[in-house]
């Protein structure tokens, strides 16, 4: 109860005086005038203290997660290393305060302490850490045990660490070992090691309730287990999606705390067989190619993604295919509307009951056909067909430092769809924008080749015997530009998408100069283009060509709590860019 847990105290710090106060859910510190006057007061909720334990040095010094007010509050006893006086010492924002009196020390311990264990409840008390010795610089050891490791410790947490010997090693453990007794999993690495990780717990939780992964009409059942993401490898960009910041600290709190994101998943499948599953990227064309060609050149390090890129721009390639997918209801968002995914998310939130009212129902989102939705107000299948430069799905908005509002902004990370990203064949000056578009806050969907739908499920195939074409033979024409056009055009018409639709006659000038254009740096970059490319799940190339990809709301949880207001480096509205554009 509330009147069941209070301590207050008086304490002066430097020439300030504070009044603490610890109820039963809260923890308010009061700067005092010397007329005894409030002057201001910091209040933080219980849930938000990490850990009490005596004997321990401070380890933080000048550390914060944010220079706001909602920072984390960091509580541990301090020891002097000149050896003397024992203190209780806390943090709330960038201010540190100590309490010299060992009698009040030892009241304040024993308050928080039972504060914690009544009111956190959810919080982790025994992980199962994975470690990458290999990912990124080789540090992941190093971060773990001198930042990460001292916090679990002082919050009470029991570890089982493992470091992984080979690829795989992860994902085949949470498969077959026994994880009775533990409340979540940690991978300290990047994306990779993640992919192990969720890989392993979605096959396992499908495996003990009795459901076949491999049928894509299957709802699978959410993982009961929480994730943990210390980010530590090259590539963090779902850590960086779902925190804000790639920092080790500032995870290892969210996991402490014990924080809850829901994450939807993707899973792609090629005829009756589970490929792999995605939570950021699943692109073809130009993203398949880069990561095509930088497998080529591993030896160069993070730099092959910069020097593959440019490789494959330079090669001016386009495919033919035919997208299918699966129209989400625009009524509950739509990734135009220009909305953030920030911690406390509405729409995620309003997604939470309709995502689970049919659960039950193996079959009411999607017949074994994948022919048509069930509920009306969502619509049919829509097709369309031509040349893309490059086709995207991400279930959330891919940000990661050098992309600070990702490949769609406004994607959500729980609210049961997925951003179906098409980029039509166009001049290469014209991509290019586009791609910069990325590394800036503008709106990279606002041109005329770019089209964005929320979606369900996708599929993807290469027209009948394109497979066996040339690059030369896609490229060249038999009927002329204006026929090639006008094919786009009556597709885009036949299927229904009005958002092309609308965009067409303000931008019909631009798009016919860009498709007369002749072709840029085509030389030997395209003399021997191949006829399809491949796809990037998640940094990992999937051979299959043609697939089926469904995407299943809030399949796992995560220890994080989404990007807080402000928490991001780069926070400038869309209009204000418009406006300086």
């Amino acid at each position: 109860m509330e009147t069941d847990l209070r301590l207050e105290s008086s304490l002066w710090i430097g020439n300030k005086r504070y009044r603490a106060v610890l109820t039963g859910w809260h923890f308010n510190w009061t700067e005092v005038d010397k007329k005894n006057r409030d002057k201001k007061t910091i209040s933080v909720p219980v849930a938000e203290v990490i850990g009490v334990e005596e004997g321990r040095v401070e380890i933080l010094p000048q550390k914060s997660v944010e220079d706001t007010d909602k920072d984390f509050t960091v509580f541990y006893v301090k020891r002097r290393r000149s050896g003397g006086s024992h203190g209780l010492l806390w943090r709330v924002g960038r201010t540190q305060f100590s309490c010299p009196s060992r009698v009040l020390r030892d009241q304040w311990t024993k308050h928080l302490r039972t504060a914690l264990k009544t009111h956190s409840p959810s919080r982790p008390h025994r992980l199962l850490v994975f470690i990458n010795p290999f990912g990124g610089k080789g540090k992941g050891r190093n971060i773990y045990h001198s930042l990460v490791a001292p916090l679990f410790e002082m919050a009470g947490i029991s570890c089982h660490v493992i470091v992984t010997e080979q690829a795989n090693h992860a994902r085949d453990h949470l498969l077959k070992k026994d994880l009775r007794g533990f409340d979540g999993v940690v991978c300290v690495g990047g994306d990779g090691m993640f992919s192990e990780i969720l890989h392993g717990l979605i096959g396992r939780t499908q495996q003990e309730a009795g459901l076949c992964e491999n049928d894509p009409a299957v709802a699978l059942q959410p993982c009961p287990l929480h994730i943990g993401i210390v980010p530590a490898g090259s590539t963090d960009c779902v850590c960086y999606a779902t925190v804000g910041v790639i920092d080790p600290v500032t995870s290892a709190l969210h996991i402490i705390i014990g924080d809850s994101q829901p994450l939807d998943v993707c899973s792609v499948h090629q005829t009756s067989a589970l490929v792999r599953y995605s939570v950021s990227l699943l692109g073809y064309g130009f993203y398949g190619d880069v990561l095509a060609e930088s497998e080529k050149h591993r030896w160069m390090g993070p730099l092959r993604y910069d020097y593959s890129g440019t490789v494959v721009y330079l090669s001016n390639r386009s495919y033919a295919g035919i997208v299918q997918y699966l129209p989400a209801d625009p009524v509950h968002s739509s990734p135009r509307d220009r909305t953030r995914c920030l911690s406390g998310c509405s729409v995620c939130s309003r997604s939470t009951e309709r995502l689970f009212s049919h659960s039950s129902d193996s079959g009411s989102l999607y017949s074994s056909h994948f022919s048509q939705f069930s509920t009306d107000s969502e619509g049919e299948w829509v097709t369309v067909e031509g040349k893309f430069r490059c086709v995207s799905l991400t279930c959330m908005s891919s940000s990661c430092p050098r992309s600070p509002e990702g490949l769609s902004p406004s994607a959500h990370l729980a609210d049961g769809t997925g951003d179906l990203i098409l980029v039509w064949d166009t001049h290469p000056l014209g991509f290019l924008k586009f791609l910069y578009r990325h590394t800036s806050t503008q709106d990279q969907f606002d041109l005329p080749f770019v089209e964005v739908h929320r979606v369900k499920a996708v599929r993807f195939s290469v027209p009948p015997g394109k497979e066996e074409e040339s690059y030369e033979d896609i490229k060249g024409s038999s009927g002329g530009i204006e026929e090639e056009e006008r094919s786009y055009v009556e597709t885009v018409s036949r299927n229904g998408s009005q958002q092309h639709l609308a965009e067409r006659d303000k931008g019909q000038e631009m798009v016919k100069e860009q498709k007369t254009a002749p072709p840029f740096l085509c030389g030997l970059c395209c003399s021997k283009a191949p006829a399809v490319s491949v796809w990037n799940c998640d940094g990992e190339i999937l051979a299959s060509t043609e697939i089926l990809c469904r995407i299943h709301g809030q399949l796992v949880r995560l220890y994080a709590r989404g990007i807080e207001d402000g928490a991001t480096m780069h926070n400038h509205s869309w209009e204000n860019d418009k406006c300086e554009a």
